[in-house]
């Protein structure tokens, strides 16, 4: 054999393996790498994540904090009445008064009960919902909460407890002093059904999305999705052990009842998944009285950013398999056409640039979502900035309204008419901004049921008229429904609120003029519609803003958040349906045409 091509031929085997193993190195390298990028990016995400998650759970103990204490100031107005102060505990003016604050605090949340007791603790009026018992003439001295109230002549938010009717509850007692003797009088008082409370604020039935659960100030449960455990103490052996409860979870918990820690979070795994721990203390009279968790099981968050990094990890990964299959087919080529090595070298030389740049490319969309995701929280903290200016401003005119109050009680109408409008204006702020953490962590739900979209529109319309008219707007409004009534299953409180946000847009910025709503069914295919137009005459939509006007915080006023038409677009898509707006610059009109479509009820069409 000649020498001189047993050494050509060893030399291509060397050659062959070594570049081998520079592939093998290189992907080893190149993947360790990936590793590392895509951790940090869970990492980032998931801080992010959790960052929202602190100031939700800070919103929504703020907001309860914000009902209880209306509640308790409704009681304590009731308590300096008239009657009550002249030591009337029953009759027919204590029963229209005790009628119309039953009515204002249901407006606020369910409570199964408004009653006045006597100096002795016996009931001598009892106003309940429907349904309920009336519990006159029965004597409740046993209660702690009845006598802390005597005992220390100030309000009470009680722990929980299993009421007479047997349903876990917290009270709230204002008690009834003479402010001229200083005599003790009486008890006004209320009894609020933890479940539906604190339903309003979050999930607290099932433990497999995220949920919220709610203790009072002696670490006893209030509401969580474990209902066998309502009522026990969350240190209790029984607890701790069904929950296979850790240190770093009891620390954490410990921390929060403490007061002390305000917008901490714990990651933690009991046994049956890792979670995501969020509490906040509910501050009534300046002390923690009720608690807030809010938990988040983290393979849902890890789920949401395992969806972004999976797109991007088959675009490297199909790279580095095309990238594999170039070179592989270059050392074929350097063994069998060793003739052609220049041109094929400077063929797959090129090859190789080209995907070099679609990587380099690749790492820069990962580099700009991250950037995104910079831009969206510092939109998120921004809006927070915003929101507690517009919390402030409704809150400032209670508070103002409350002293005026005390001051000129002959004035009253006037000053509870104040507090009542800024509550409401408040309260849904508070709902607007419960809405978009709903519809962002994917937890907002429907309840559906069938109705006539023509029949909801005009009972909405007639509302509107009387506002109109109320408020001496110079505002003509015109409903021209379809002829054939529109069956839909819907979320009627949830479409109702979207044809309200289109109203008050519309009529917003219709200072003079008219507006008009319309519907009418649309066949497509097999897929028959409803489409709802609101149409005004008044100065239309900003150019720079039209293109993003289902987006949130955009407005061009001085008030609102600018959530409205965020929150409406989430809702009608939630629907399976679509929204959209223009500007009426047809034949020398002028103002903005709002459109949304809902599907049909298929069971209606189909009879």
């Amino acid at each position: 054999m000649d020498k001189g091509y047993f050494f050509s031929r060893k030399r291509k085997e060397i050659g062959i393996i070594s570049v081998v193993a520079i592939i093998i190195s290189s992907f080893s390298l190149f993947f360790y790498q990936q590793n590392i990028t895509e951790q940090n990016i869970k990492d980032s995400i998931f801080n992010q994540y959790k960052n929202r998650q602190i100031e939700s759970t800070q919103i929504i103990s703020e907001r309860i904090e914000s009902d209880l204490n209306l509640i308790m100031s409704i009681l304590q107005g009731i308590s300096d009445s008239v009657p009550l102060q002249e030591g009337e505990l029953y009759g027919d003016r204590i029963q229209k008064l005790m009628k119309e604050k039953f009515d204002q605090i249901n407006n606020i949340t369910k409570v199964d009960g408004l009653f006045i007791a006597d100096e002795n603790n016996i009931i001598t009026y009892n106003i309940v919902s429907e349904g309920k018992r009336s519990f006159v003439n029965i004597d409740i001295s046993f209660t702690d909460y009845i006598q802390e109230t005597r005992n220390t002549l100030k309000p009470v938010f009680s722990d929980g407890f299993n009421g007479i009717d047997n349903i876990f509850s917290i009270a709230l007692t204002v008690p009834i002093v003479n402010s001229d003797s200083g005599k003790y009088i009486g008890t006004i008082g209320i009894q609020i059904p933890t479940a539906p409370f604190f339903a309003h604020s979050g999930n607290i039935n099932n433990v497999n999305s995220q949920f919220l659960v709610a203790y009072d100030s002696k670490k006893n449960y209030l509401v969580t999705p474990r209902t066998q455990f309502i009522g026990k103490n969350f240190f209790d052996n029984d607890v701790q052990n069904f929950f296979n409860v850790t240190d770093i979870q009891n620390n954490y918990y410990r921390k929060v009842f403490s007061g002390k820690l305000l917008g901490g979070s714990a990651v933690y795994d009991f046994g049956s998944g890792e979670r995501l721990n969020t509490g906040y203390p509910i501050l009534l009279q300046e002390k923690p009285k009720y608690f807030i968790f809010i938990i988040t099981p983290t393979t849902q968050i890890y789920s949401h950013i395992n969806d972004i990094l999976h797109t991007e990890r088959i675009k490297v990964i199909s790279l580095i398999f095309g990238l594999s299959f170039a070179v592989l087919i270059l050392i074929l080529f350097l063994i069998k056409w060793n003739y052609t090595l220049n041109t094929e070298v400077r063929k797959r030389t090129k090859q190789l640039r080209e995907s070099n740049r679609q990587l380099s490319l690749s790492n820069q969309e990962i580099a700009q979502a991250n950037e995104e995701l910079k831009v969206h929280d510092k939109m998120q903290k921004e809006f927070i900035n915003v929101a507690s200016h517009e919390i402030k401003t409704p809150l400032q005119a209670i508070i103002s309204a409350s002293q005026l109050l005390h001051m000129y009680p002959e004035r009253q109408k006037k000053f509870a008419s104040a507090i009542q409008r800024n509550a409401i204006r408040l309260q849904r702020l508070s709902n607007d901004i419960l809405d978009v953490a709903k519809i962002e962590s994917r937890s907002l739900k429907l309840k559906k049921e069938l109705l006539d979209l023509n029949e909801l529109i005009s009972n909405i319309i007639e509302d509107y008229k009387t506002i109109i008219v109320k408020d001496n707007q110079n505002v003509k409004l015109y409903f021209k429904p379809s002829h054939d009534p529109l069956f839909v299953e819907a979320d009627k409180e949830r479409i109702a609120g979207v044809i309200s946000n289109l109203l008050n847009n519309a009529i917003k910025f219709t200072k003079e003029g008219e507006i008009f709503v319309s519907t009418e069914k649309e066949d497509n295919s097999n897929n028959p519609y409803a489409l709802v137009t609101v149409k005004d005459t008044g100065q239309g939509i900003d150019p720079e803003i039209l293109p993003n006007i289902f987006s949130k915080f955009i407005t061009n006023s001085f008030e609102g958040l600018g959530l409205g038409m965020y929150i409406s677009k989430n809702i009608v898509e939630a629907h399976e349906g679509k929204i959209w707006a223009e500007n009426n610059n047809k034949n020398g009109n002028r103002g903005a045409i709002f459109y949304f479509t809902l599907p049909l009820s298929k069971k209606v069409v189909g009879t």
